[in-house]
């Protein structure tokens, strides 16, 4: 690959792609962003991106544009979870943006693509831990429209038609992180609580996913492959709860409620708030969250793309709250804590 073409870069602006490009450039590697503003571009280029194209997944010119020229493809981009979204603008972007954007690097003779899925493809792991082999069963519109985007691309590789392989991450989480924050505010409030019988849940640093994805474009040989990158090791969410109140010096979560009741308020709120295209104040997404176990292995990406993680659970998640500390983001104090048993209810659930 030739080091005066650059990588094109989608999602730039966000979590994952941001931590992706200043790792580029940290190394010295031009980046393309793909972006939606030119205050996004600001953005990114304060990041590191040498060049920036303001476009679209759904807007063929302008891919046409960003993939002109570049040695390979970062596809980060996709919506996620948003309130008051009909369910087919998560196709239209996650699948038909996908399809899009593979169309127009064909088109232009880009060797290679490496794509984010997500482990949310796979659903409930019923029987630990989750592999690269493990049946689909995504449980939303947004995971449901996340597989049917891994499987769009998994056919352009398959048919040889472009290079590249799919990434599914695990939790992404690290320094920056606001997708989990809620988690670490609840617990340094007093007010995180447990739902159902426990699961597991598996983390994974932002940075380590960034590194795999370029471990995948460097594996050359590796092509219509599959990748699930995790963290060092899945854990109960309690474990994961009661090692963050220890890190923040706030007393362990000790509430456990039934998931059928919560279950049912979620489904209630999403029908009633939906039309009026505003946020419920629970998710039924949300409650299921805790009824859903979360372990994967890396085997497979160890083996074929040399990943392994680079800090114990512990390290990770002790780094993530000093930043959080130190960023200001963990709320009021103690001394405001809110402690009875309304606020748990009330309070919109972790995602």
């Amino acid at each position: 690959m030739s080091p005066q073409k650059p990588f094109l870069v989608t999602g730039a602006p966000g979590y994952l792609g941001g931590v992706l490009v200043q790792q580029l450039s940290r190394q010295g590697i031009p980046v393309r962003a793909l972006v939606r503003s030119e205050a996004k571009a600001a953005t990114v280029r304060d990041m590191g991106a040498t060049e920036t194209i303001i476009g679209d997944l759904l807007d063929p010119a302008s891919l046409a544009r960003a993939v002109d020229g570049v040695q390979g493809i970062y596809h980060v981009a996709s919506i996620f979870r948003e309130a008051g979204l009909p369910d087919s603008a998560y196709f239209e972007t996650n699948a038909n943006g996908t399809r899009n954007l593979f169309t127009a690097a064909i088109a232009a003779g880009v060797p290679r693509l490496i794509h984010c899925s997500t482990i949310g493809v796979l659903g409930h792991i019923a029987n630990p831990p989750g592999t690269e082999e493990t049946p689909y069963g995504p449980g939303d519109y947004y995971q449901r429209s996340k597989l049917a985007g891994e499987k769009i691309a998994m056919e352009f590789f398959r048919q040889g038609q472009i290079g590249g392989c799919v990434i599914r991450p695990a939790m992404i989480y690290g320094p920056g992180d606001t997708r989990n924050l809620k988690m670490f505010r609840m617990i340094a409030a007093c007010r995180f609580f447990y739902v159902g019988p426990g699961v597991h849940v598996h983390f994974v640093d932002v940075r380590d996913v960034a590194r795999a994805f370029q471990l995948a474009m460097e594996h050359a040989e590796r092509n219509g492959q599959v990748y699930i990158i995790a963290g060092e090791k899945s854990v109960a969410l309690q474990e994961a709860a009661e090692l963050i109140a220890k890190l923040l010096g706030v007393p362990p979560p000790w509430l456990r409620l039934p998931a059928k009741p919560l279950q049912w308020a979620g489904s209630t709120c999403e029908w009633i708030c939906k039309p009026f295209k505003i946020s419920p104040p629970i998710y039924r997404r949300r409650i299921d969250f805790f009824m859903k176990n979360r372990s994967f292995s890396c085997a497979k990406a160890e083996r074929e793309l040399g990943f392994r993680p680079t800090q114990s659970f512990e390290n990770e998640m002790a780094e993530a709250v000093d930043w959080y500390r130190k960023a200001g983001w963990l709320g009021a104090s103690a001394h405001h804590r809110m402690r009875n048993l309304t606020s748990f209810v009330l309070l919109p659930i972790f995602v």
